[in-house]
């Protein structure tokens, strides 16, 4: 070692003394966060401690147009390369060598994250480039927080990972991005803890979409809001009435922090039908109705979105016993219906079709006039059987009087 690369080294030991506190030696790929003191023609130089300074190449920072989105003052992250000549150099783009391997090792020593080049994917899942051109491999389970349908999505992205396992001196690097949304997960969870509470209005985008329902992000977090509480009418397919990336204002009906869940109502925002059934239904009135389902006691007719009434079994058969609504009715049939009784309290609409009211008062009376006709007399036969009657009975006189 020559007297000058000692005294290199010297003065470096010397500044690490003054930027950290404490004697020791930064090792080439170290991680810092260090703040832009004065910007340069080719340079950057940034701030170590007292009148230390870092180097770092302006080219690094340029934006895809060259222009440099960084003043005097802001913070960087960057990672130290080398001292030489007394010059503190650093790169915030790790690359292959003793600085990308030291990187890779401090980062799995300490737990910090890294960005890598989602590549390909492979056989149990995908390899990913980090610290330049070292290889690393990601399994499925520990990609996102939620297995996708199309797993391919995520290659050509940059994301962070953690290193969960560092072996064969950097050969064998296995990562997990899971990790890292898990613990933005706590920590949002954490913060949300203290503003969210049950009964409250929050807002939302639908995240993504269910059989059961769909789950919402309100703030870093997903709910569930499950297809009863979409809305008052009976709803068969969510995809009929959210969107992916639909904002909606909802109302929080549980909160289960223990279990990570949080239970939505976009339902509890919207206007109660039934807060008005009493006025727009009252008993005895007349309206038309869509038969929504069927069921072994009668068939349940909608109104409108929300309020549904039953027309029960034994007012479906005309007077005859049925055995099932389904030998008069068909789901989705539009019909005449009068309402019978009100109940808003328990939620209850007793119904009878119309049609069948009129139907029984005219087959009545084709009934009745059906009888009529066929017990009394032709008014050709009544007169005929007079007038023999009374013929009949002169010629008897006259035998008489003979």
């Amino acid at each position: 070692m020559t007297v000058e690369e000692k005294n290199d080294e010297l003065s470096f030991e010397e500044l690490l003394k003054e930027s950290t506190g404490e004697t020791g030696w930064l090792e080439p790929g170290q991680r810092m966060e260090v703040q832009i003191v004065d910007i340069g023609s080719e340079w950057v130089f940034l701030g170590l401690s007292g009148k230390s300074e870092g180097l770092l190449d302006k080219k690094e920072l340029l934006d895809e147009n060259g222009e440099l989105p960084f003043k005097i003052g802001d913070t960087v992250t960057a990672y130290f390369l080398s001292s030489r000549h007394g010059e503190v150099l650093f790169t915030t783009q790790i690359t292959t060598g003793e600085a990308g391997r030291n990187y890779l090792g401090h980062a799995w020593d300490n737990k910090i994250p890294v960005e890598g080049l989602v590549e390909t994917e492979i056989k149990g899942g995908f390899q990913i480039k980090i610290a330049g051109d070292t290889r690393a491999f990601c399994p499925y389970s520990q990609m996102g927080l939620r297995r996708v349908e199309d797993s391919s999505e995520y290659v050509g992205n940059r994301m962070p990972f953690i290193i969960t396992e560092y072996g064969e001196d950097g050969r064998n690097i296995i990562l997990s991005n899971r990790a890292i949304l898990e613990a933005e997960l706590r920590a949002k969870k954490e913060q949300l803890k203290e503003k969210l509470s049950e009964g409250m209005k929050v807002k939302g985008t639908v995240a993504s979409i269910e059989e059961f329902g769909a789950f919402i992000d309100i703030g870093g977090i997903q709910g569930l809001l499950p297809i009863s509480e979409i809305g008052w009418a009976r709803i068969e397919d969510v995809h009929d009435v959210l969107s992916v990336g639909q904002e909606l204002e909802l109302v929080i009906l549980n909160l289960d922090w223990e279990r990570d869940r949080v239970a939505l109502s976009l339902k509890a925002t919207l206007p109660n039908p039934w807060d008005q059934v009493e006025e727009k239904y009252p008993a005895g009135s007349s309206h038309v109705g869509v038969v929504a389902r069927l069921t072994k006691f009668g068939a349940f007719v909608t109104l409108e979105g929300g309020v549904d009434g039953l027309i029960h079994i034994s007012k479906l058969g005309g007077g005859k016993r049925i055995n099932h609504p389904g030998e008069v009715l068909e789901q989705g049939q539009t019909l005449e219906v009068t309402v019978e009784t009100v109940d808003r309290e328990k939620r209850r609409l007793s119904l009878a079709l119309e049609r069948d009211d009129k139907k029984e008062n005219e087959s009545g009376m084709a009934d009745d006039y059906r009888e009529y006709l066929q017990n009394a007399p032709t008014s050709m036969g009544t007169l005929g059987d007079l007038l023999k009657d009374k013929l009949v009975l002169s010629v008897k006189k006259k035998k008489v009087k003979k």
